[in-house]
């Protein structure tokens, strides 16, 4: 039996506990998504050692810019591990390979076009989220270096999106894992050891990016055997099944920094140094509920798979595990923010606004994710089952209408912690909506009523299959 075959030939998650699925989905996939954040947040700890407080307020406002980028990647890589793992469910694997090789083709011509159309004016697009003087120009120099490698770091997530859809948490999981250690190693040899400051982090940036890559393309390619080269027949064939999902996945992520560039840009009104709270809060974020990141795309491909096998009774189980892991996870994480916020703030060396700002989200803002928690798992449901526009309309709410508002009138009011508290009441909305309706999304698929344009071949009969067990229906 061939490596490929061991590893992925069969759907592994349409059988077995569905809270097991996604904890060991979750576990595996937030080891390596939280290496990467605090080797970010290490990145931002050795920037501020050197003493100059525009450095880490330029940090800040690249990091906003490519976080465009990065959800160009995050939405397509959601696309990638849907179509893979439906594939899976219904036991073809070569219709699998044939989309993940088109994946990442659409997947690299994309974000080259994105950062190709983006790096000429990488100076003026700082200045509309309001980077002045020489923050700006030290934020420049960094995205110069950094943004060229966009395909990149995106090819390697893609990767990451097959192999997840193929149920390998642990491959998936060393891609970044990788990429993380190789960043943490080179970030004080080049800040440091070579002088380099802004530059050394930029370079070492790049180089992880490449190492990621080349660690992914050997999992995909290699080991499961789910990228093949597409014929113009098959490439016309997936393009409309790709950008049906990619398109829907790639408008809600922007969502998420488009809301955080307003705050960026209501932030920057209070000074160089409430921008660099912000920015630590921003680096703090993913590694403290960087498992609820790794929820949210854990969950995608155990959906896809019952949904290929038609395992619609193992759908309701998913959505409402995932739910309650993340209840039970933020509340002990804000626990610990809570209690260590001082020395949270510490770490980074803070002072004055920089300070303050970091603990009041240790101490109050960072209950918010309870409800961002549970828009990601519904996210997760929208993009794998057939609505991704609900996704699309309830992240652009949230980053809307739950973060323009409440920030204006925190900021009027309130000052910086005001923009903070503002951000974090948004999700309380929209992250119940969410949750409501994806569940009855799911109840409507177990009634037989998936949207019409996701046709589920009906996988082939088998006395000892697991696909031969559970709800049918007829789709229309």
């Amino acid at each position: 039996m061939s490596t490929a075959a061991k590893t992925g030939e069969h759907a592994k998650f349409v059988t077995g506990s569905t809270m097991r699925h996604v904890v060991v989905m979750t576990a595996t996939g937030s080891i390596g998504l939280i290496a990467v954040f605090i080797v970010d947040a290490l990145n931002l700890f050795y920037i501020s050692l050197l003493g100059i407080e525009e450095l880490a307020a330029a940090i800040g406002f690249a990091g906003t810019l490519l976080f465009f980028t990065v959800s160009l990647a995050i939405g397509l890589t959601i696309a990638t591990s849907a179509l893979v793992a439906r594939a899976l469910g219904r036991r073809d694997r070569e219709e699998a390979a044939r989309m993940g090789g088109a994946s990442m083709l659409f997947v690299g011509l994309s974000t080259t076009a994105l950062a190709a159309a983006a790096w000429p004016f990488i100076s003026q697009l700082l200045g509309l989220i309001g980077a002045t003087g020489a923050t700006r120009e030290l934020a420049t120099r960094f995205l110069q270096i950094v943004l060229p490698s966009t395909p990149i770091i995106a090819l390697g997530m893609c990767t990451t999106g097959i192999m997840r859809g193929a149920g390998d948490a642990r491959r998936s999981m060393m891609v970044t894992l990788v990429g993380g250690i190789a960043t943490a190693i080179l970030d004080p040899i080049l800040i440091f050891g070579f002088g380099l400051g802004l530059d050394g982090a930029a370079i070492a940036t790049v180089l992880s990016r490449f190492l990621l890559l080349a660690v992914g393309l050997h999992g995909a390619i290699v080991v499961h055997k789910l990228v093949k080269l597409p014929t113009w027949q098959s490439l016309s064939a997936s393009t409309r099944p790709f950008f049906a999902i990619g398109i829907p996945a790639v408008l809600t992520q922007v969502a998420t920094p488009v809301g955080n560039t307003y705050v960026t840009v209501e932030i920057a009104r209070f000074g160089d140094g409430a921008v660099a709270g912000w920015a630590i809060i921003g680096r703090l974020i993913p590694v403290a509920f960087g498992v609820i990141f790794a929820l949210s795309g854990a969950v995608g491909p155990i959906l896809g798979q019952n949904y290929g096998a038609r395992r619609y009774d193992r759908l309701t189980d998913t959505l409402r595990d995932s739910l309650i892991f993340t209840v039970a996870y933020v509340i002990v994480v804000w626990l610990l923010l809570a209690i260590f916020a001082g020395q949270i703030a510490s770490i980074f060396g803070t002072t004055g606004d920089a300070r303050e700002l970091v603990i009041f989200f240790c101490l109050f803002a960072a209950g918010s994710f309870l409800f961002n928690g549970a828009l990601f798992v519904a996210n997760a449901a929208f993009n794998n089952l057939g609505f991704p526009t609900y996704a699309t309309v309830f992240n652009w709410g949230r980053s809307t209408l739950g973060v323009i508002p409440l920030v204006w009138v925190g900021a009027h009011y309130y000052g910086a912690k005001g923009v903070i508290a503002g951000w974090g009441l948004g999700a309380v909305i929209f992250g119940v909506a969410a949750a409501v309706v994806a569940f009855r999304v799911v109840a409507k698929i177990g009634d037989g009523k998936p949207p019409a344009d996701l046709d589920v071949p009906a996988p082939p009969p088998s006395a000892n299959s697991p696909f031969s067990t559970g709800k049918a229906a007829t789709l229309s």
